[in-house]
């Protein structure tokens, strides 16, 4: 029989047990295998092209069972593949599972550079109103002489990260 769904509280903290058990999705594993720099450093080295385990050991200061446990990381996240032709056993990059952190991580930026362009909106709205009362201060803000940057005309940053820019 497996974990029941309860929550009980251990000093003070809710522990839901089915949680803890279940097994984590791809996008879980990938971001997981990624946490560790040498699991990085062994991706970095695998994108030039294949290896063998003894190559991608031999920068770390590690036992090669230990360099081994990190392969096996990230062959279960889907991030390297091994073979065998005779008694080599060459690794290599398998890129998919880095296109989803992509793709995930892009939507996300598309949500934030929606909202920091709603504020760069607001701000110079703001900015071009006069403050109440502010007289001759009120006509040079107005007149753009002490706009906040953000106001100035500056590309927005999605043109910015394409490479474009307004004229």
């Amino acid at each position: 029989m497996g974990p029941r769904n309860t929550l009980r509280s251990c000093a003070g903290t809710l522990v839901n047990r089915v949680v803890k058990y279940m097994p984590p999705d791809a996008l879980s594993a990938t971001f997981s295998a990624l946490a560790d720099p040498t699991r990085r450093a062994i991706l970095a080295r695998l994108s030039r092209g294949e290896s063998s385990v003894g190559d991608l050991a031999e920068p770390f200061d590690m036992s090669l069972p230990a360099v081994t446990k990190h392969l096996k990381v990230l062959e279960r996240a889907g991030l390297i593949r091994r073979g065998r032709r005779a008694q080599w056993r060459p690794c290599r990059l398998s890129p998919a599972p880095l296109r989803e952190v992509a793709d995930w991580v892009e939507a996300y930026r598309d949500l934030w550079e929606a909202r920091l362009d709603r504020l760069e909106a607001f701000l110079a709205d703001v900015q071009a109103e006069p403050p109440e009362g502010a007289g001759q201060a009120g006509a040079h803000q107005a007149a753009g002489e002490a706009a906040h940057p953000a106001a100035r005309g500056a590309a927005t940053r999605k043109e910015q990260r394409h490479g474009r820019s307004k004229p």
